[in-house]
């Protein structure tokens, strides 16, 4: 049994489920949930595609290291990270230090085929979807881990199973 800490911040790849099970997993848990990419569409008024294309992949990444300090700053909430929060240094250490780190996996296969509907998402536009998502999780692999307090693969499994799986482990 872990021991219940205030806040739980969700990290992994594109597609791993993390809004769908941050959102459910808020439910449980009575809190309130955010996620940072929503958080900056919210805020600046326009979507995570044209902040890309107007600012590039440096000008996104400093409005989400700005939310991440924010909302780390918070208690009894569900944080979604984008699949990148993890590449800054400073993000990793607030997630580590102010809650509980939840690596949600998913294979390559079910990366590419859960990112091909649905939300738009910059790294993938007029780009070979698999040859990216292999290439983000040679980098990014190992910082998932690092920070990871919990581990959990959500291949073919309900957002609900996942969400309650995490609950039985935090409780």
């Amino acid at each position: 049994m872990m021991k219940k800490l205030k806040n739980y911040y969700l990290v992994g790849p594109m597609g791993a489920g993390k809004t769908a099970v941050g959102r459910y997993l808020a439910k449980i848990l009575n809190y309130k949930f955010y996620d940072t990419d929503e958080e900056i569409e919210l805020r600046t008024g326009v979507d995570v595609s044209l902040i890309f294309e107007k600012e590039g992949e440096a000008g996104f990444r400093l409005r989400e290291k700005k939310i991440i300090s924010e909302l780390t700053e918070k208690n009894n909430i569900v944080l979604a990270t984008g699949g990148g929060a993890i590449l800054n240094k400073e993000n990793r250490k607030k997630l580590v230090t102010r809650g509980l780190v939840i690596y949600l996996n998913a294979t390559i296969d079910k990366q590419v085929d859960r990112t091909s509907k649905g939300r738009e998402r910059p790294l993938l536009i007029d780009n070979n979807p698999r040859e990216v998502l292999e290439k983000l999780m040679k980098v990014r692999s190992s910082l998932y881990h690092g920070v990871a307090d919990i581990v959990i693969m959500t291949d073919d499994r309900k957002i609900s199973s996942v969400a309650k799986e995490i609950f039985g482990k935090i409780n």
